[in-house]
């Protein structure tokens, strides 16, 4: 998968904004402030429908403007060429795909698949348990076609419930919907194992490339109920006095979980920042790597401030592994990258461009 234009207005400092990455390794170099987090923003807010720093209303879109605009155009692995635009006021969006006007961000989100790394991804590894559901779904939406649509009854039948346990409504309707809550909920989380289960050889390979001294890395899943004692319509019935009583669903997929042990680590906390933003980094090349296995095309790469927390030969080593894949990569930072400065025959080793206050321009 490789973008071939990206276009934004409205977007923090930019008025207005374009870019025309290379197919490698693409660097946007700049000064603090400068204005090239904000650029892989609205590649992400195209991907997942919000931005990596929080919601869309909490200062995305620029001063004085109505609204954020995003358009993207990719190829594909088999050449297929798409296009995508999303316009967001913080409160409400329209997008389109491939022409078409779409009812579910979800739709826009599945389509295009970017892998977005940035200083605060080591909450991938200390932090709560929705950044680590959201990941783990957002690799699901794009390697089971049919996940989306299961992901989506099932938030529909909690919804549901929890609306009933709300107004303490103990009746026929309470069952039908813990009904669905359980076949939906167990398909999920059977989903949900079998993808963690399949991405374990390839996180241990990213781990062992990036931090070989954690030893042997193991992927553990958590459902968010106790199934090994109880199935998950049991578990919703022994629940629901106490559901009622607290108005809202306290066991399900919904509360699901997993965690990266390492052999020679003795827990997250144990994790300096810096090795838990190689962990966080090994877990999400680990999905990509996956992802290009599966679907034969590789998401795009996006490295916000790589070289925060990192050091040079880790930085090098994490930009010579994706130079080893061959997928789309985009790099900002406040200077180049150790060892990218020139081949061996002296050329530049990738596209560079510079972020100035609202402006980008090619080297």
């Amino acid at each position: 998968m490789q973008v071939t234009r990206l276009e934004f207005s409205g977007l923090r400092c930019f008025e207005s904004g374009s870019l025309v990455p290379g197919p490698g390794l693409n660097l946007l170099l700049g000064p603090n402030g400068s204005g090239k987090s904000s650029v892989l923003e609205a590649l992400h807010l195209m991907a997942y429908g919000r931005s990596f720093r929080g919601r869309v209303r909490d200062g995305l879109v620029r001063s004085g403007a109505a609204a954020v605009e995003v358009f993207v155009e990719w190829q594909e692995a088999g050449g297929r060429l798409r296009k995508a635009g999303l316009r967001h006021n913080g409160q409400s969006w329209e997008g389109r795909l491939d022409g078409q006007p779409l009812g579910q961000l979800g739709d826009l989100c599945a389509a295009l698949a970017v892998v977005t790394f940035e200083p605060g991804s080591h909450s991938l590894v200390r932090g709560g348990a929705e950044s680590r559901r959201r990941v783990m779904d957002w690799g699901l939406f794009h390697v089971e076609p049919a996940f989306l649509s299961l992901w989506r009854r099932h938030a529909r039948a909690l919804k549901q419930r929890n609306a009933l346990l709300k107004i303490r409504q103990r009746d026929g309707q309470l069952d039908a919907w813990e009904a669905e809550l359980d076949q939906t909920g167990t398909l999920l989380t059977q989903h949900r194992e079998r993808y963690l289960a399949q991405l374990q050889p390839y996180l241990a390979a990213a781990t062992e490339a990036l931090l070989p001294e954690a030893g042997a890395t193991e992927l553990v899943f958590q459902p968010g109920w106790r199934r090994e004692e109880l199935p998950l319509a049991d578990a919703l019935l022994l629940a629901r006095d106490r559901d009622l009583a607290t108005g809202f669903t306290s066991v399900g997929p919904h509360r699901a979980d997993w965690k990266i042990v390492q052999a020679a680590i003795p827990g997250r906390e144990a994790l300096s920042r810096g090795q838990a933003k190689l962990t966080a980094l090994a877990a999400l090349l680990a999905q990509a790597e996956h992802q290009a296995a599966v679907r034969g095309d590789w998401p795009v790469v996006a490295l916000d401030d790589l070289a925060s927390e990192l050091d040079r030969a880790h930085q090098q080593l994490v930009l010579r592994r994706l130079g080893q894949y061959g997928t789309q990569v985009l790099v900002t930072g406040t200077d180049m990258p150790a060892g990218m400065e020139a081949d061996g025959a002296g050329r530049a080793t990738a596209r560079v461009f510079h972020v100035d206050q609202g402006s980008i321009r090619a080297a």
